[in-house]
């Protein structure tokens, strides 16, 4: 958990704060990915970057639907890659921050 944790409180105005009792990351408020145990992230990507994980690493991630509503994936932790942790929650990221602050993830890439 704590190199998930690095990773999403490494992006630009990422915080962590409860949410219903389980901790969540946000940029502004927004939710980009929570934490239900210390095993998994839920995180929020779209529904094709969802399918698209799932069918890729069907050992590590698994789809997580609200309802009839497919929502999120859930990744187990420790099967996960730290490059597949950073890339899935840095997509999260960008679907919730003000592109002001998405575009710091790029420059810092290409700054590598």
């Amino acid at each position: 958990m704590n190199r998930a944790r690095a990773i999403a409180l490494g992006l630009p105005e990422a915080t962590e704060a409860d949410h219903h009792g389980i901790a969540s990351f946000r940029v502004r408020g927004k939710i980009f990915a929570t934490v239900p145990d210390d095993r998994h992230l839920r995180i929020m990507l779209d529904e094709n970057g969802i399918r698209s994980v799932t069918a890729e690493f069907p050992s590590v991630c698994h789809e997580y639907y609200w309802g009839e509503k497919l929502a999120c994936v859930v990744v187990a932790i420790e099967a996960a890659s730290t490059g597949l942790l950073r890339e899935l929650l840095e997509d999260a990221y960008r679907r919730k921050a003000p592109v002001s602050l998405a575009r710091q993830i790029n420059i810092a890439e290409h700054e590598h």
